[in-house]
């Protein structure tokens, strides 16, 4: 790989952490360092930080608080 991919693994620890789970892109940004930006959307997809994957865990914990209301309501009657 070279410096200037290490160098911006180094800065961006979370990437760094997503190449060592991923080991295949050790070897693409070797043969294309340009291939970078590739890599950070794949790690977005890997973090669950892509816009539908925020929205869908964002609608799962107003479902979950919207249960737990349900539930205190029944208890309370």
């Amino acid at each position: 790989m070279d410096q200037q991919s290490i160098q911006y693994l180094k800065a961006n620890p979370k990437l760094a952490t997503f190449v060592r789970y991923n080991p295949v892109w050790y070897r693409y940004l070797s043969r294309e360092p340009e291939r970078i930006k590739e890599m950070e959307r794949e790690a977005k997809i890997f973090y669950g930080k892509t816009l539908p994957q925020q929205i869908s865990t964002l609608n799962d914990r107003i479902q979950m608080i919207s249960m737990l209301t349900e539930v205190a309501k029944a208890m309370k009657d």
